[in-house]
């Protein structure tokens, strides 16, 4: 299946598409505030999505609020450490608002990776890998792990021509090697004006999983981010997968909700768990409703 577009209403950002099902607000810019739902409506009414996602600043919220949008996610100090973030959704198809099964394995996930959640450094890896921010030349490999990896993804991350696009617009790849071979990679999807990363697109080969490698690649992320400036860090993870659940809660990720039946990943639509950190100390709360 085609995945889905990335592109402007305004000056935001958004991703609409059949593959997903959805319109997704991934950055709202201040001009748009007032035009950027019915524009987002009018998309969705076009083309039948059935349902609605945003992400935006606590200054934003009531209007999507009062739209008819509910809470799915909170994430304190977002934007520049100090402006809170808001996961917000509408469902024109109800039946996609309902959580069905999911419910249940994902409180015992979340209780699961809670009861790790101390802070705690996660381990190290064996010499054998070595971990690298990914250059043009790994970018081949690393489409071939992600399109091994995964069946479906919201974003066309097995297409070397994505990736090369993307890593020219402020997303940090970062990949596992073991003998010359690429074995596991994750991405640092940064917004400079937010001084906020996502944490996203990890993968490990089916050979080399349990070893250690997506909490290496995470370390090594944050690392790279503090040296850039960022402030706060997150991850929409899978919400009914424990790895990478409890990789983010031993690492000091705090919960920050779920985002209800939201992406099509591995050939079906799933629901997905929100993680957040502060990367410079504590976070500051200003303007949080």
């Amino acid at each position: 299946m085609k995945s889905d577009t990335v592109t402007r209403l305004g000056s935001s950002v958004i991703q609409h598409g059949p593959s997903n099902d959805r319109v997704y607000l991934m950055k709202l810019v201040s001009e748009d505030t007032e035009t950027i739902i019915p524009a987002i409506e009018a998309l969705a009414e076009q083309y039948h999505y059935s349902k609605l996602f945003a992400k935006v600043p606590a200054s934003a919220k009531d209007r999507f609020l009062a739209a008819g949008y509910r809470v799915e996610a909170h994430v304190p100090g977002m934007y520049e450490g100090m402006e809170d973030g808001w996961f917000l959704a509408r469902y024109p198809e109800l039946l996609r608002a309902d959580p069905g099964e999911v419910t249940p394995l994902t409180d015992d996930l979340l209780r699961a990776a809670m009861s790790q959640s101390d802070g705690c450094q996660n381990g190290g890896i064996s010499s054998d890998f070595v971990i690298a921010e990914a250059k043009q030349e790994d970018l081949h490999a690393l489409a071939a792990l992600y399109k091994e990896v995964f069946e479906t993804y919201p974003f066309p991350i097995h297409d070397p021509a994505y990736l090369r696009e993307t890593m020219d617009d402020n997303i940090h790849y970062f990949i596992v090697r073991a003998g010359g071979r690429v074995v596991a990679a994750s991405s640092a999807e940064v917004d400079l004006t937010g001084k906020n990363v996502e944490m996203t697109d990890f993968a490990t080969h089916p050979a080399c999983r349990g070893m250690g490698l997506c909490p290496a690649l995470l370390t090594a992320m944050e690392e790279e981010m503090r040296r850039c400036g960022i402030r706060t860090s997150f991850t929409i993870a899978r919400a009914t997968f424990y790895p990478i659940n409890i990789t983010f809660a031993r690492a000091g990720y705090r919960f920050g909700g779920t985002l209800v039946n939201n992406t099509n990943i591995c050939g079906a639509f799933e629901s997905m768990n929100v993680w957040y950190r502060s990367l410079d100390g504590e976070v500051t709360h200003h303007r949080d409703s």
